[in-house]
């Protein structure tokens, strides 16, 4: 799937500018990486309504600047503390044969199958929604599956589990953090064991 949106230089800058752009219903944005930065500015009701494509956020789009498309993905977003606004957006250009670090959305499938929820009661946890993964763009998940289908109450998933597409690789520094895991809520024993000795 491509998503495109569009885009147009923009020669004037600074903190006045860029409010100038945000009333006018625009918003500036900066486009960098293998090159000079380019100073950009975007439709605000175009690129709102992209943001909430979750696919926005984990793909290599299209970015048709002025007539001309280079393919970018989307780095930073920043919001108004309180309204409905993007304030402004990172760019970073993108060359298939340069990995790029990507984070990449969870999607946890078969919880109500799992049978530490279905036969023990227990409830999911997922400690991250996303994973920052390397790889070339041509290669790059929309998301990455988590299959509950088989854990039980008190197992976890790690990072180490999970099936990535070929060319996909996990970065955690080292570490192989609990993506998810099945907390059991019975009370009694089970509460008793988890409380620590004084």
């Amino acid at each position: 799937m491509t998503i495109q949106f569009n885009a147009k230089k923009r020669e004037v800058q600074g903190s006045s500018a860029s409010r100038r752009l945000r009333r006018a219903g625009s918003v500036p944005a900066i486009v960098f990486g293998s090159g000079e930065p380019i100073q950009i500015s975007v439709d605000h009701n175009e690129i709102y309504h992209a943001l909430r494509n979750e696919a926005f956020h984990s793909s290599v789009l299209s970015m048709n600047l002025d007539g001309a498309v280079q393919s970018v993905i989307l780095k930073d977003t920043q919001w108004h503390p309180y309204k409905q606004q993007v304030l402004h957006l990172d760019f970073q250009r993108v060359d298939a044969t340069h990995k790029i670090h990507v984070k990449v959305p969870l999607h946890f499938i078969n919880a109500d199958i799992a049978p530490g929820v279905k036969l023990e009661g227990g409830m999911v946890s997922h400690p991250y929604t996303e994973l920052t993964v390397e790889c070339l763009p041509g290669a790059l998940p929309e998301f990455i599956e988590v299959d509950l289908k088989d854990l039980k109450s008190g197992a976890s998933i790690h990072v180490s589990g999970l099936t990535l597409p070929e060319g996909v690789k996990a970065l955690t520094h080292g570490e192989d953090p609990v993506v998810a895991t099945i907390l059991a809520i019975r009370g009694g024993d089970d509460a008793a064991e988890e409380t620590p000795a004084a």
